[in-house]
């Protein structure tokens, strides 16, 4: 089976100074991979720079990033927006933040629509309330006629979650989706993401701190430290007996109630 995303042997600096370091996994369809790690250990750099996204300074200087067979780190700007959406999307910390805040949501999906081909309005309306209730929303056409401060930042995560799979893309990339949430709103957000694999096929390269959120939604766990893995391998047995000594630090650190 082909695999969605590789990377192989990746290093990426910023400004000359190398700050991750001979990176490889691979990804299947429909598979979910966690990167976890303290802050700092590069896990966001290794996703961003999928999406080209990683700022001024910041470059892929050794490897390939596969995605079929085009090397992502080699496409123009224009080639990679041509990807984004499509192809891959991204969930980020705080989907508030990509959001406009004077357009409404319906406006805002109605311009990524557009910029894939697009459809027609009425074709566009029903899509766009379709994957709305989908993902669980009682009610679309409000949220498609809301500013997105009128919006929980819950609600806005969740419609952030949504409209990355408006174009049903084979890659979901999600940075840290679930950090700045309570418990309750964390847990919907996963389901989410799972449902959206459920129903596309999605792959996830999912990046965070909460091992919680690994355990519960990903195949195959990717340790960082200091921008190095340091073990890579299926999750229920990394959990269960990891080999890497900062690997069973970082598990025992994980805070667990006990009677």
């Amino acid at each position: 089976m082909r695999e969605i995303i590789r990377y192989e042997q990746v290093d990426i600096s910023y400004y000359e100074k190398r700050v991750v370091q001979d990176i490889s996994f691979a990804l299947q369809p429909g598979e979910i991979l966690g990167i976890a790690g303290e802050s700092g250990s590069g896990k966001s750099t290794v996703l961003r720079a999928a999406m080209g996204l990683l700022g001024r300074g910041g470059v892929v200087t050794r490897g390939d990033i596969w995605y079929g067979d085009k090397d992502l780190p080699d496409l123009s700007g224009k080639e990679l927006r041509a990807l984004c959406g499509s192809g891959i999307a991204m969930i980020f910390q705080s989907a508030g933040n990509s959001f406009c805040p004077i357009r409404t949501v319906r406006a805002q999906l109605w311009e990524m629509m557009q910029a894939h081909g697009g459809k027609d309005a009425a074709e566009f309306e029903e899509q766009a309330q379709d994957i709305l209730a989908k993902f669980g929303f009682a009610n679309p056409r409000r949220i498609l006629d809301s500013y997105p401060f009128e919006l929980s930042g819950g609600m806005q995560q969740r419609v952030g979650v949504a409209a990355a799979m408006l174009l049903q893309p084979k890659l979901l990339l999600a940075d840290e989706p679930t950090s700045a949430l309570d418990v309750t709103v964390q847990k919907q957000v996963i389901e989410e993401m799972l449902l959206a694999r459920k129903l596309f096929g999605t792959s996830i390269l999912l990046v965070t701190h909460n091992i919680g959120v690994i355990r519960a939604m990903a195949d195959k766990i990717l340790i960082m430290k200091d921008g190095s893995c340091v073990e890579y391998g299926n999750t229920h047995e990394v959990m269960a007996k990891p080999q890497s000594a900062y690997t069973k630090k970082l598990l025992a650190a994980v805070p667990c109630l006990r009677r």
